[in-house]
């Protein structure tokens, strides 16, 4: 249930000019009731749209699932001719096995709930699985490890779409945080502040308000009272990164974010992210993005003024959702 609730969670808070960026539609093999796995606490669903709605759509997301299940081959067809038919296909948490029994990710690198990491690579040898990552971006193919995960793939999926404001704008309606990168690693030993008061929340914060400035791992040291070298140690446990390359991730963020929303000229916003130089903002997004500044700004702009004169909504990218498509009509256990 969890799993099936993201993508309407996060895809349903993205906005574009006031208008609804997504719509997102549940399908299933046999529309109907269909039982939760493990019950639910009691709950159940009740989906009404078929694999039809999987033709239609623009980005077909297939969400956790029993990984020792063996997917509906009417799923499995319509997967493949959704593939064929050059359109973005995702899973959430265990929703790779079906992916893989579709053949769709054979010589692809994708990954999964970490738990089921080993089964997933021992039964599809083919598939180049990552364990330790929180999503996967392989051409067409986006896979997620668990759970909240499923989360960071939305917003990424949004980002690639609609920019890094209109996501961060939907991470801060679904209360969630804005950036977190892929290739983080999806096992955080440590992830809250311990009672000794070690979290590095105040210091990110700090850093954040800061990110113009020539900041090095000194200063976050200082600012946290403690040794580089257990800065270090304390910012993979709760972040899974080194402090230097999240300072760069929250930088290239913030270059992207001023790109969308200002006219300032390439240089001002390399200042303001933190990046130093029009050349190296360019280097850091066209390797983040693969695009150049430039192209970057007219592919994603959000001027207020250019949307204020925007033409009406004329429709938006479907987000079809197959999530318990493989589950048989009998309650699944």
């Amino acid at each position: 249930m969890f799993d099936l609730s993201i993508p309407q969670l996060v895809l349903g808070a993205t906005f574009v000019a006031d208008r609804p960026g997504y719509e997102v539609v549940v399908c299933a093999a046999d529309p109907g009731p269909i039982a939760v796995e493990g019950d639910g606490g009691g709950m159940g669903l009740s989906i009404s749209r078929g694999l039809d709605a999987v033709a239609c759509a623009d980005t077909v997301i297939v969400t956790g699932t029993g990984a020792r299940v063996d997917a509906d081959p009417r799923v499995l067809a319509a997967l493949r001719a959704a593939a064929d038919a050059g359109r973005r296909i995702a899973s959430i948490c265990t929703g790779a096995f079906v992916l893989a029994q579709a053949g769709l990710l054979d010589g692809r690198q994708a990954t999964t709930y970490w738990v089921q990491a080993g089964a997933l690579s021992s039964r599809f040898p083919a598939v180049d699985v990552r364990a330790d990552v929180l999503f996967v971006e392989d051409g067409q193919i986006v896979t997620s490890a668990g759970l909240a995960a499923g989360i960071d793939l939305c917003l990424h999926l949004v980002r690639s779409d609609y920019g890094s404001a209109v996501a961060n704008a939907a991470a801060r309606l679904a209360v969630a945080a804005p950036a977190r990168a892929g290739d983080q690693n999806q096992l955080i030993p440590t992830s809250l502040p311990g009672p000794d008061g070690t979290g590095l929340a105040r210091t990110r914060d700090w850093a954040l308000a800061r990110l113009d400035e020539s900041l090095t791992l000194a200063d976050l040291a200082a600012h946290a009272h403690v040794s580089e070298r257990t800065l270090g140690r304390r910012f993979r446990a709760q972040t899974g990164l080194s402090p230097l390359q999240w300072l760069l991730h929250q930088r290239i963020e913030r270059a992207r974010e001023l790109l969308e929303t200002t006219d300032l000229p390439m240089d001002h916003v390399a200042r303001r992210s933190g990046l130093g130089s029009a050349d190296s903002l360019r280097q850091h997004l066209l390797r983040r993005t693969g695009l150049t500044p430039t192209a970057y700004r007219t592919a994603f702009a959000r001027h207020p003024r250019r949307e204020a004169s925007a033409q009406p909504f004329a429709g938006a990218p479907s987000s079809t959702i197959p999530g318990l498509a493989n589950v048989p009509t009998r309650p699944a256990r």
